[in-house]
């Protein structure tokens, strides 16, 4: 008996290769659809609704069976890791705003501008003013809700109340900007 024989007489039937082919034109459609919704960009989830069919066929486990469900999975997951990466790149290009050299008249405007909110920040309720600095930190309803002790549905309405707060106050000081 030579080797290639006794390879195939030890694979069982659940070990015989997939059609990727065939799987890839059967889920694709759906899988792109799966990460469109969740990235809100179609031509982005068709570039990682391909690398959710690499992965799959990197994966000698992930198929068979259950490959569908499996690709759902990885579909969700790829795409929410796409948004989390889309998050942090923003955060940065933000810190590299800060640090990129500018002219001393935007320095002396950009402190002014600070300044004025720092005053408005202070003259207004304290609960207000806290909101608006955890939401515009990046917190969510629902962080703003523990952290603040609030239910997290009335959020919405706070928050919209502190900024028309703020606007208020901003405008009697220092006019329209």
């Amino acid at each position: 008996m030579d080797a290639h024989s006794e390879a195939a007489d030890d694979m069982k039937a659940s070990e015989v290769p997939v059609d990727f082919e065939a799987v890839f034109r059967a889920e694709y459609v759906r899988i792109a659809g799966v990460i469109t919704r969740v990235v809100r960009d179609p031509a982005r989830a068709e570039e990682l609704a391909v690398e959710v069919f690499l992965k799959l066929w990197r994966t000698p486990q992930a198929q068979g069976e259950k490959a569908g469900g499996w690709l759902y999975r990885a579909a969700v997951r790829r795409g929410l890791d796409e948004l989390r990466h889309r998050t942090r790149r923003s955060r940065y290009e933000r810190l590299v705003e800060y640090v990129r050299p500018r002219n001393p008249e935007e320095i002396r405007a950009g402190t002014e501008e600070q300044e004025r909110v720092r005053l408005v920040l202070a003259v207004i309720p304290s609960r207000q003013a806290e909101l608006l600095l955890l939401h515009s930190h990046g917190f969510s309803y629902e962080e703003l809700g523990c952290a603040l002790d609030l239910n997290s549905a009335s959020i919405g309405t706070l928050l919209n109340r502190a900024q028309q707060i703020f606007r208020k106050e901003y405008v009697k000081r220092y006019g329209k900007q």
